[in-house]
């Protein structure tokens, strides 16, 4: 009975993050586009959970959902005449698009289907704490070395959206 529970909300989390890829897609309206990448990034981070990955599940939410859609939902309600605004729909060559497409389903479906897919019924461990010890023991300089690299970075892109001052002594 639990297996059965299981699976069902694994399917409900694959249903819910193809639909709602499938409507940032397809969607007319920026707004929809928009909140449909929420439920899209919630269902990846589920996915996330099915796979034992707890670590990155949680940044999935916290980064993704919590940060970057935020800014971005922000962004949308905070833009003049954004509800009344259409994305244009100027696929020209939508159908040529589609042999790639297919030929890249069609891989898929063949590892999907000639895979030895190995099963280990094994109970999934916490992968965070270990996370947390390699890059404070092992990672630490390559980590640190990151931070100060994303700063820099953060510190640069202040400095060139910040207006120029016209100085008048030069």
């Amino acid at each position: 009975m639990i297996d059965i529970l299981i699976q069902a909300i694994f399917w409900l989390f694959v249903v819910l993050t193809v639909g709602s890829a499938i409507v940032v897609v397809f969607s007319k309206r920026i707004i929809y586009s928009a909140f449909a990448l929420l439920f899209t990034l919630i269902g990846v981070a589920g996915l996330y959970v099915f796979l034992a990955a707890d670590f990155l599940a949680a940044s999935q939410m916290l980064i993704y959902v919590g940060g970057i859609l935020t800014l971005i939902i922000f962004g949308v309600f905070l833009t003049a005449k954004i509800y009344g605004m259409t994305i244009p729909d100027q696929a020209h060559q939508r159908y040529l698009a589609l042999l790639p497409v297919a030929g890249f389903a069609a891989v898929l479906i063949h590892v999907l289907f000639s895979a030895d897919w190995n099963l280990l019924q094994s109970t999934a461990e916490p992968t965070t704490e270990n996370l947390g010890k390699l890059l404070l023991t092992t990672y630490l300089v390559p980590f640190e070395v990151a931070s100060v690299l994303l700063l820099a970075a953060l510190i640069g892109a202040m400095r060139i959206s910040r207006p120029r001052e016209e100085d008048d002594d030069r």
